[in-house]
């Protein structure tokens, strides 16, 4: 089914055609509509075209008025107010046959395009050998909730999680593995599974063991340096062992990530060894185009916008002195890779915005080495820090980094607790549903809490207010799609049906211009790499629906059966976005609470 035009864009158009009419002589206009709290709609483009024109914008507001069809259904008021605005009111029936057919389409009119791009996205990027803490957390929730987004607009999503698995920490961690063998059995793993505690915790135990040895022993540092040059050679022995530790990573990893109730596939991961055979090449077209240049040894790329405190240039190293690949390299042959084998039209990055000067240059290089042209976006979804509650960086009271697996634990636990102590006769959840859906709110909570703020920024991290029923929270939305779903369970033989010929009340009407709303707002989000955006919608939308059903009575006392029918289709419509918006956030919506 095709996408439903918004009544915002009906409205547009109609205002754009009669600007047009109005001056013939004049380019097509933007009436800037927006909402408002005067009317449905307010247009505030006519000012500054009056201005343009050197007319009276009252006079031009007035003469757009007479060149609107006199027939038009879709407005059912519409005035000109204070210097030149026009204030439009839509009539209750183009909202009621706009929501209509928006209900009539599984994806709720939101508009598929057929001739978008490909975007590679990169996010989710662990390290191998090393504990998850929780500044890995924003790259994996925005960028799943970006990936969903853009597919659902029509865009090819291509994963990629540039996980750290490769560098000279691997020549230690190898050679100790070596010499003791038998340190990443597990004897204590039942039936021979080893799950993703038992990975980390054999991991953490060869690392803390073999950086001890490696600080102590001058011989093992030696035996462990020329191990690297053994795995960066090649050599099978070396390169087997090596395997093992992305092995028992992948375990840790995927463990993390399904308590975080997100689906990695095993070959969106391509680490940074995926482009070892690429690097020397990369130094080499660079080298040669004159792009990079040596300086005290090692392959550079300078910019003239790029200084460090002293004034002079910084650099970006590709290659160094002593012959070992740089960052720069493998983000370069990654490039090279997304945009020539990949076939990306859009490269996106979802990392630290701490990271942006590094990524600034790397993309200019790639520019002036033309592997990113003009029809290839290179964009950082830079996500700023999480904080604890006073505001610091999240630690925890040893002034240690928190551990993810314990963050999402703590969350669930918080969280199972709430729906157990909100349990009662009428609702009467089992052990297995408390359980169920006390993971569903910890771990939305967690999502949405990262999910409703504006990347760029910093976030506190406050459990307490993460879990609560009562404001901007992901429990507040998963409880009004839990009421709604109750309503409608309750309806009994009345059924959802639209009445386009009611007169609605004012919490139906602003219900109802809201959820129109809903394919410019996934859209918006998509288009800008913005997901706080949807996140406020559904946010706004589960407050307008809790003031509809205390305002509108649905079931009792009972309304008449075409008015009941017709709350009843509002509450269907509102239960099925809430769900779809929070599906695209990557958070479950409990069917009761």
């Amino acid at each position: 089914m095709a996408s439903v035009p918004s009544l915002a864009s009906t409205v547009n158009q109609r205002l754009a055609d009669a600007l047009s009419a109005a001056l013939p002589d004049a380019a097509p206009a933007d009436p800037l509509l927006r909402r408002s709290d005067r009317a449905d709609f307010q247009a505030n483009g006519i000012l500054a075209l009056a201005k343009k024109a050197k007319a009276n914008p009252r006079e031009l507001a007035t003469e757009v008025l007479g060149k609107l069809p006199a027939d038009d259904a879709t407005i059912k008021e519409i005035e000109v107010s204070g210097p030149g605005f026009l204030n439009i009111s839509v009539s209750d029936r183009a909202i009621v046959e706009t929501l209509a057919a928006r209900a009539a389409d599984d994806r709720l009119g939101v508009a598929y395009n057929d001739d978008a791009g490909t975007t590679v996205i990169d996010y989710a990027q662990p390290n191998v050998a090393k504990e998850m803490h929780v500044g890995h957390l924003r790259s994996a929730v925005i960028g799943a909730a970006m990936a969903e987004v853009l597919e659902f607009t029509g865009e090819k999503v291509v994963r990629r999680h540039h996980i750290g698995d490769w560098g000279t920490q691997f020549g230690m961690l190898i050679q100790y593995l070596l010499e003791h063998p038998s340190e990443l059995d597990h004897g204590d793993a039942a039936d021979g599974e080893v799950d993703g505690e038992q990975a980390m915790s054999s991991l953490n135990r060869i690392y803390k063991a073999s950086r001890v040895l490696f600080d102590s022993d001058e011989e093992f540092k030696a035996r462990a340096r020329d191990r690297v040059v053994a795995l960066q050679a090649g050599e099978p022995q070396t390169l087997a062992l090596w395997q093992r530790f992305v092995d028992e990573s992948k375990i840790y990893f995927y463990s993390v990530f399904n308590k975080l109730d997100m689906e990695i596939a095993d070959a969106d991961i391509v680490g940074e060894s995926g482009y070892n055979a690429m690097l020397e090449e990369t130094c080499r077209i660079l080298e040669d185009s004159g792009v990079a240049v040596r300086s005290e040894g090692a392959l550079c790329v300078f910019f003239d916008d790029v200084k460090g405190p002293d004034g002079n240039p910084t650099p970006l190293i590709v290659k160094k002195s002593n012959g070992g690949y740089g960052y720069a390299a493998t983000d370069l042959s990654a490039i090279r890779n997304r945009v020539g084998d990949l076939k990306a039209s859009t490269l996106l990055y979802v990392v630290d915005v701490r990271q942006s000067l590094h990524f600034k240059m790397v993309f200019e290089t790639a520019r002036r080495a033309g592997w990113l042209t003009d029809d290839v976006l290179a964009h950082q979804l830079g996500f700023g820090t999480v904080l604890g509650k006073d505001g610091k960086p999240f630690k925890t009271r040893e002034g240690e980094t928190v551990r993810l697996i314990d963050l999402l634990d703590e969350a669930v636990e918080r969280a199972t607790t709430v729906v157990r102590e909100k349990n009662n006769e009428k609702i009467n959840l089992s052990e297995s549903e408390i359980v169920t859906n006390g993971a569903d709110i910890g771990i939305g909570a967690v999502k949405y809490a990262d999910l409703s703020t504006s990347a760029a920024r910093d976030y506190k991290f406050d459990l307490d207010q993460m879990v609560s029923l009562n404001g901007d929270t992901s429990v507040y939305s998963q409880y009004a799609y839990a009421r709604g779903r109750s309503i409608l369970r309750d309806a009994g033989d009345r059924k959802p049906v639209a009445h386009p010929e009611l007169e609605l009340a004012p919490a139906e009407r602003a219900l109802g211009l809201h959820l129109d709303q809903f394919g410019e707002v996934v859209a918006e989000a998509g288009a800008s790499y913005e997901p706080h955006k949807l996140a406020a919608y559904v946010y706004q939308l589960s407050s307008l629906f809790t003031t509809f059903y205390s305002e509108c009575p649905v079931i009792k006392p009972a309304p008449p059966l075409e008015v009941a029918e017709n709350r009843l289709f509002l509450c269907d419509l509102t239960t099925r976005t809430i769900h779809r918006a929070m599906a695209l956030l990557g958070i479950r919506t409990p069917e009761r609470l």
